[in-house]
């Protein structure tokens, strides 16, 4: 008689076990999120969100950055652009308009993944265009707050 041991790796990740270090930056107004156009963002904001991340990834070192200002922005990616595993940047409507994020993520080692909490593709015309999308590994749009769930999982494939 044969017999065969599965093991449900399905909750498991790869890189998940190498202690990741990942960043969150968010951009201008994102520190509103739970109480900006909820029927566009949600009702959670990303104090009550992160922790369910942190939780849900224990691996991995999930920090978090959110500033309305550009050249802070800018400032953050250059700082963990050289020593992190992986960039999640939600840069606002500084996505539509910013040639200098654009040329900072240009300038990183660590991959960078776009992230948007709506559908951007499904709005107002001049939000479809991305002036960071270029420089990014890939970009997840559409999903809430999931996104940024969906872009941990990217970067651990990475």
């Amino acid at each position: 008689m044969l017999h065969s041991v599965c093991k449900d790796t399905s909750k498991t990740d790869i890189r998940e076990e190498r202690d990741m270090k990942v960043i969150i930056i968010n951009g201008p107004n994102l520190n509103l999120l739970g109480v900006r156009e909820p029927g566009i963002y949600g009702r959670e904001s990303m104090e009550t969100f992160l922790p369910r991340l942190r939780k849900r990834y224990a691996g991995m070192e999930i920090d978090y950055y959110q500033s309305n200002v550009e050249g802070e922005l800018i400032d953050k990616l250059q700082e963990t652009g050289f020593s992190y595993d992986g960039i999640i940047l939600n840069a606002g409507a500084y996505t539509h308009t910013s040639i200098a994020l654009l040329d900072c993520i240009r300038s990183l080692r660590t991959p960078v993944i776009e992230v948007h909490i709506s559908n951007v593709d499904g709005r107002e015309e001049f939000r479809r265009n991305s002036m960071i999308a270029p420089a990014c590994k890939g970009t997840i749009q559409g999903f809430g707050l999931d996104s940024y769930r969906l872009a941990i999982e990217a970067l651990s494939a990475l």
